[in-house]
């Protein structure tokens, strides 16, 4: 084992316990997601657009047969919709509505890498001053002098949620 191999179990070590996360980014911010719920990641292929979804559903894809919603997460957040480019990737996850599992992709700019953070390096999302809302935030994780912004997937990509602005858009 080399210098740099121990000096990061000892690091780990000393801060606890720690889950892995999948990093990614919007824009020019950073963000996590729990690599746990994350099923793949795909090239940005084209896809299905349906009629009158909200502007975060970009449309659905056919993924070994089975269709799958893809939700621009820039969109969701209330932000531009995402211009696909070079980069332009869907993270595939499981999400739940109703105790049901089902695969949702979100179209992100670019998949940065699986990273570990120690629970004792997430910090509580601050109470003003994030480009998104807070209760999407799980926390904040400081990695290497800087923080990324790890996603609570339960509130920001709520299927209930996500399906009642969806009636709202169709009853407009």
């Amino acid at each position: 084992m080399n210098t740099a191999e121990t000096e990061v179990m000892t690091t780990n070590a000393l801060e606890g316990p720690s889950k892995q996360y999948l990093t990614f980014a919007l824009e020019e911010e950073t963000f996590a997601m729990d690599i746990r719920s994350v099923r793949e990641i795909i090239q940005h292929a084209s896809m299905t657009v349906v009629p009158l979804m909200p502007n975060f559903v970009r449309g659905v894809i056919n993924l070994r047969g089975a269709v799958v919603p893809v939700i621009d997460l820039r969109a969701r957040f209330g932000w531009p919709a995402a211009r696909v480019g070079k980069k332009t990737c869907i993270v595939i996850f499981d999400a739940t509505s109703n105790h049901e599992k089902m695969e949702l992709g979100l179209m992100v700019d670019a998949v940065s890498e699986v990273i570990d953070i120690a629970d004792s390096n997430i910090e509580t999302p601050p109470q003003f001053g994030t480009a998104i809302r807070r209760d999407f935030i799980q926390g904040m994780g400081k990695v290497g002098g800087a923080f990324i912004i790890v996603l609570e997937p339960s509130r920001a990509l709520n299927i209930d949620d996500m399906a009642a602005l969806v009636e709202q858009a169709q009853a407009t």
